[in-house]
């Protein structure tokens, strides 16, 4: 039986946190994203778009070799969930729940390290061709988030800040506070498909970056 990579399985430190705050140095990975601007809950808008054109690429390049293009280092995999960076219009960190009109997002799917900028052109000409779609707005990164506090939400989007505020409460308990800004950005992970569960049954990781906050009278141990 041919072995099949799941990352949310094999890398469960970042695919699978308790619903209680904790520390996690985030590694360098690779991505296919998308940026917008606008509500994501807008039908047929500009986020829906990014979303089925990174999953038409992603899945483009999971099936290559069925269509006979050999990808050096190739090997089977789950494509990973969908993720986001948000901030709200101008660059301004975080994220306001009551104006999504504002919100400024890049959307993106984590790719195997064998994905490259060569890799990418491929897929985009495939899904042009095959699919009629413009692929040019997908770009191919690296991304190095670095010390995080993350925590699983589950239930809806709208009551994610109850659990930003757990996580702001967790940092200033151990002496570290939040570094959002233009470079780090409030991070979703999103498991399962939202189209296929109820708002309240939804599991969405929330990441932000921090730093050793250098107000704070005491040191704890880097988790």
């Amino acid at each position: 039986m041919e072995t099949i990579y799941d990352f949310i399985k094999e890398e469960k430190a970042l695919y699978q946190p308790k619903t209680e705050p904790s520390l996690i140095d985030v590694p360098e990975m690779t991505f296919l994203a998308v940026d917008g601007a606008g509500n994501p809950n807008e039908e047929g808008g500009a986020y829906a778009d990014a979303v089925s054109l990174l999953y038409a690429l992603s899945y483009t390049i999971k099936m290559s070799g069925k269509g006979g293009h050999v990808i050096g280092g190739f090997f089977a995999y789950r494509v990973p969930p969908l993720e986001g960076l948000w901030q709200m219009a101008g660059g301004q960190p975080g994220v306001d729940y009551d104006n999504k009109a504002g919100f400024e997002w890049t959307s993106m799917i984590r790719q195997p390290a064998f994905v490259d900028e060569d890799v990418l052109d491929w897929a985009q000409e495939q899904v042009r061709r095959k699919k009629g779609l413009d692929a040019s707005g997908a770009r191919f990164i690296h991304y190095h988030e670095g010390l995080c506090v993350q925590c699983m939400h589950i239930g809806a989007y709208d009551d994610e800040p109850a659990t930003v505020a757990r996580m702001d409460e967790f940092l200033t308990q151990n002496g570290y506070r939040n570094d959002l800004g233009a470079a780090r950005k409030h991070h979703e992970i999103y498991l399962g498909d939202p189209r296929k569960s109820t708002p309240d049954k939804r599991r969405t990781i929330l990441r932000h970056p921090v730093v050793k906050d250098s107000r704070s009278h005491f040191e704890t141990d880097r988790v």
